[in-house]
């Protein structure tokens, strides 16, 4: 006879403490499974086998395993398509409810509702709970129940919304005794995957309370380490958001509107599905005519742009898969706008190698550099990487540390004289708005 059971669906929130779908699939009355899905149906898309973001998450299953098996758990975990695991599961328990985090990126909807509709079938029962956001769908919109599409009058309702109920975390540990009891369960090695450990080292999920106090005054300058490099743990859940949150809201104002951003996008996601399709916010952006040169893109991607603070960009995107925010500002308004490049194709660029990708911020960001996202600023905003280099880094510490070869006569000539650039970019995007 089959065992009755619940099971939690870890996805995008890899922790055991302060989970929303974790918290009410302990609360229920039968022994609760954890499973996670290496999904087959995103992993076959990878081209690198040294993808660092699935050692990331293998890392973080093998951490959640040890506290499982601590408390006489497993978890159960899967190489396979969601659907298939399902059907597995059906086979060797009697499956009552489903729990896990909502998730509005387009597959993530897509596969939910499949699995879905084939737990009804079984009269078995699947609940999405709010995890990765502080706020999500129509939880801060305008007095007139629309949704905002500048960041600005966002984040000030954001900021009046927000109280402690919101910043409450769950108290899981608390119903730890519900876990389904059962000995450890093997986890799919990285090489019986097809992937390889990189030896990329992963920050820390604590956030610096001396940076954070420096947030404001340190964030823009890619030479200091002034930014968090928590993108990764917020990707995957690792930390929870509303103990980030309270730390931010306490610490640094500056650092809690970055995550404000994070929850803007994901009401952007949400309210105007046609960007999950790869459209353009603005629709009226889709008539630019772009140049999309493949050797500019490929000297782009390659950083031998002859822009010392772009090349150097890249070149630490292509090293580390972490990219100073700063200088994603900088190398994406140049692909766009000095190159006249199409942002999907530096959207795509940053999705495969970013170890923090998150779709709806990598939209976000490319969408605004790019002049056809939510933003109040014009299309005439081109970033002078001169100009940005003297801001951020005018003693060169940055860039000599990824572009040491600047002195000599190898280093490149600019790939395009950046006052012919911006007359360019200006010209071809006044006669494509202009109709």
């Amino acid at each position: 006879m089959r065992p009755s059971i619940n099971i939690v669906w870890f996805r995008r929130d890899l922790r055991l403490n302060d989970n929303a779908a974790l918290y009410h699939a302990l609360k229920g009355s039968l022994p609760v499974l954890p499973i996670f899905i290496f999904d087959t149906n995103i992993l076959t898309k990878l081209d690198n086998p040294k993808d660092a973001r699935v050692s990331f998450i293998h890392q973080a299953i093998m951490g959640m395993q040890g506290q499982l098996m601590a408390m006489g758990s497993s978890m159960e975990v899967f190489y396979g398509t969601p659907i298939e695991v399902f059907k597995i599961l059906n086979e060797q328990y009697q499956i009552s409810q489903v729990f896990t985090n909502h998730d509005f990126e387009k597959y993530a909807l897509e596969r939910d509702a499949q699995i879905q509709q084939y737990l009804q079938k079984k009269e078995a029962t699947f609940h999405t709970y709010k995890d990765h956001v502080i706020f999500e769908k129509s939880e801060v919109v305008k007095d007139d129940c629309k949704p905002y599409t500048v960041f600005t009058p966002y984040s000030k309702k954001w900021k009046v919304a927000l109280n402690d109920f919101y910043l409450k975390p769950y108290p899981v540990e608390n119903y730890f005794d519900r876990f389904y009891r059962q000995p450890p369960v093997p986890i799919p090695t990285l090489a019986q995957m097809g992937f390889e450990q990189t030896g990329i080292p992963f920050p820390s999920s604590n956030l610096d309370t001396a940076l954070a106090k420096a947030y404001q005054q340190q964030r823009d300058f890619p030479a200091v380490r002034g930014t968090s490099h928590l993108g990764i743990h917020l990707r995957f859940g690792t930390i929870s958001i509303r103990k980030l949150a309270t730390t931010a809201r306490q610490l640094s104002e500056t650092y809690l509107n970055e995550l404000i951003w994070r929850d803007f996008y994901h009401s952007i996601l949400w309210h105007f599905p046609h960007v999950r399709e790869g459209a353009a916010f603005r629709k009226e952006y889709e008539q630019i005519a772009w140049l999309n040169d493949e050797s500019a893109f490929e000297k782009w991607c390659a950083g031998k742009t002859g822009y010392p603070i772009v090349d150097a960009g890249m070149r630490e995107l292509n090293a580390t898969g972490f990219m100073h925010n700063r200088v994603r500002m900088i190398v994406a308004s140049f692909l766009t706008k000095h190159l006249l490049i199409d942002w999907r194709w530096g959207e795509q660029y940053f999705a495969k190698h970013l170890l923090d990708f998150d779709f709806a911020a990598n939209n976000g960001g490319w969408q605004w550099a790019a002049g056809c996202g939510c933003d109040a600023a014009p299309y005439f905003r081109v970033f002078n990487p001169t100009l940005q280099t003297e801001k951020f880094d005018k003693d060169l510490k940055y860039i000599r540390k990824w572009v040491p070869e600047l002195d000599s006569f190898s280093y490149p000539k600019p790939i395009v004289p950046h006052d012919v650039a911006r007359k360019r970019a200006l010209e071809v995007y006044g006669k494509a708005l202009k109709g």
